[in-house]
């Protein structure tokens, strides 16, 4: 897109000043971004274009890392950024939108346009419309709109009605700041690129797959948000699916957006209808409760004293295709626990004999493939090694990569990679309407159940835990209990993590080191 204006709809938002100035200012930094380009910030927020200048340069300062900054460099950047005080939910204000963009363009008919919804998921179905009244859906424009697209199924369904008849789909961008991330573009290359792996990655060798978000902070003063929202539309219908979907795909026979796509779909498409045994015994949902001097989700500012909202979910899935039958995929994600790390965890099936001494007792159990995608991103194998010295005693080790170890090579932001592949008009890692919908009909069923079960469990947990007992029980029926929890399971929970024989991968084994990723 040369010479194009990007307007960003909520710009004096937590997402944009956290998020999307520091990766344009990346792209920038880069000369990603380069000739006669404008960012336009709209929001109700009173500000001129001086004072919006500041106010970003002010917020880099704090979310650009040390080492990242250039003063010259950030001052030029913002001179590119301009601010247009009006509420995107009236239709009113679009026409001196259209007044301003061709003044920015110099343009009487603006065409390479980039709108950002960075607002609340009640506007993604309003300002396009508005957008199409003003005749700003111009051929060349693009929309990225924030998850999560739709509450459910119905609304997902009439969110891309209304999408589609305003652009045409190559100019939707659902995006997913996960598939933004190296490691999880990087699994597609280490699957599809190395002859040794690619044969084992089925039924016949891998036991089962974890695939596991959890973070260290509550909902930070979005209770307003995060109440018609939970875990499972933040994280689990978007994020996680799709970080299972990566997982689980075939191989696209020319890797190109389509023909990615494609496979993506397909994977939803075999994800087995949930029945009334996996609502009521694979699915586990919580909520974080107070504990020492951190509140709890009732707490917060926004929310509901009685409210039911999840922030805590841990749920087990089938893929009912040739690959993956009879393996189960067990999804985890939650507020408030002990560290933050976003992983995917293959667990190799076990050797048919253990011929050889565990060293220390220890008997390594099976080969695990973790993926991690944050904090630190990187790829871990664990394979069992003999001591050194008299006998053979085994030992598990990790052969351990990390992209911090690349000379200081970084790996990128995530938001930063998405937003240039937007400019490029590369689709491959947004969100197809049909992927969409293929999502939100798996997981539409359990919004229901809950919604007419309202005596559904719904456990506490204290803020800083792993989250509630009862989900140990889904992986653990051939285990005593989970090396994860600090504390023995009730004989209550044995019943949902443990009938596969399995257990959760412990993401961290110094809980006081809450920066750094660990494995027990």
């Amino acid at each position: 897109m040369d010479k194009f204006a990007m307007i960003i709809f909520g710009a004096s938002g937590d997402l944009t000043k956290r998020k999307l100035m520091p990766a344009l200012y990346s792209l920038y930094r880069d000369k990603r971004l380069t000739g006669a380009f404008s960012i336009l910030g709209i929001a109700r927020t009173a500000y001129s274009d001086e004072e919006f200048r500041s106010y970003i340069l002010k917020e880099l300062q704090h979310f650009v890392k040390a080492e990242d900054r250039d003063e010259e460099i950030m001052n030029s950047f913002v001179s590119h950024l301009y601010y247009l005080p009006m509420d995107p939910a009236k239709p009113d204000g679009y026409a001196t939108l259209r007044e301003r963009l061709e003044k920015l363009t110099h343009d009487e008919q603006p065409d390479n346009l980039l709108y950002y919804l960075a607002t609340p998921p009640s506007l993604y179905g309003l300002v396009p419309l508005h957008l199409k009244e003003a005749g700003l859906n111009t051929s060349g424009s693009r929309i990225i709109i924030e998850k999560p697209f739709g509450y459910d199924l119905e609304s997902a369904r009439e969110l891309n009605r209304i999408y589609t008849s305003v652009f045409e789909e190559r100019q939707i961008y659902r995006i997913d700041h996960f598939l933004g991330k190296e490691t999880a573009q990087n699994l597609l290359a280490f699957r599809f690129a190395n002859g040794i792996f690619e044969p084992l990655w089925n039924r016949n060798y891998i036991d089962y797959v974890e695939v596991t978000a959890v973070e260290n902070l509550g909902i930070e003063d979005r209770g307003g948000f995060y109440e018609t929202t939970g875990a499972l539309r933040d994280m689990v219908q978007n994020h996680l699916i799709q970080l299972v979907a990566l997982t689980a795909m075939e191989p696209p026979a020319i890797f190109n957006a389509d023909n990615f796509r494609n496979e993506v779909v397909k994977v939803y498409d075999s994800l087995m209808p949930l029945d009334d045994v996996d609502l009521n015994e694979h699915i586990v949902r919580g909520q974080y409760t107070a504990s020492g001097d951190k509140k709890g989700y009732r707490e917060e500012k926004g929310v509901a004293p009685e409210s039911r909202t999840e922030t805590y979910i841990a749920m087990k899935l089938g893929i009912s295709n040739w690959r993956w039958s009879g393996v189960p995929f067990y999804i985890r994600t939650g507020k408030q626990m002990p560290t933050k790390v976003t992983e995917i965890v293959v667990h190799f099936r076990e050797t048919p004999h253990q011929m050889f001494r565990c060293a220390d007792g220890n008997c390594p159990r099976a080969n695990k493939l973790i993926l991690r995608l944050q904090p630190n991103e990187g790829i871990v194998l664990k394979i069992g090694m003999k001591v050194p010295g008299a006998g053979f005693e085994v030992r598990q080790v990790m052969m351990d990569f990390s992209y911090d170890q690349l000379g200081g090579v970084p790996s990128g932001d995530a938001y930063a990679r998405l937003i240039d592949d937007c400019i490029q008009g590369d689709p491959t890692l947004f969100t197809r309407s049909d992927a969409v919908e293929a999502s939100w009909k798996f997981f539409d069923p359990i919004l229901k159940y809950w919604n007419q079960n309202h005596d559904a469990p719904l456990y506490g947990y204290p803020a800083g835990t792993w989250g509630p007992l009862e989900s140990e029980a889904m992986m653990h029926e051939h285990q005593t209990f989970s090396l994860l929890m600090s504390s023995p399971l009730n004989l209550e929970s044995e019943a949902m993590m443990h009938e596969h024989g399995a257990e959760w991968t412990n993401p961290c084994k110094n809980l006081t080191n809450t920066d750094q990723y660990c494995e027990l």
